[in-house]
């Protein structure tokens, strides 16, 4: 029969511990992808939102649709 306590003299095992090493570069690279992943989606919201404004203004009729940056 197996016991969970050690007999009498005998050293208990231990559990092996797992490397935190592996842990963190996971941790580490599934936050750099997430980030990755972040950034592609704001460029694409940005390019599309100018996108969908330069359209509506074409859509409309008029011919000077092109964005006019206010002089500082």
């Amino acid at each position: 029969m197996s016991t969970s306590k050690p007999e009498p003299g005998e050293k208990p095992k231990s559990r092996p511990k797992p490397p935190s090493g592996d842990n963190r570069r996971g941790a580490i690279a599934g936050l750099i992808i997430a980030i990755a992943i972040l950034a592609v989606g704001w460029w694409l919201a940005r390019d599309l939102t100018a996108a969908s404004k330069m359209q509506d203004c074409l859509m409309s009729g008029r011919s000077n649709c092109n964005v006019i940056e206010p002089a500082r």
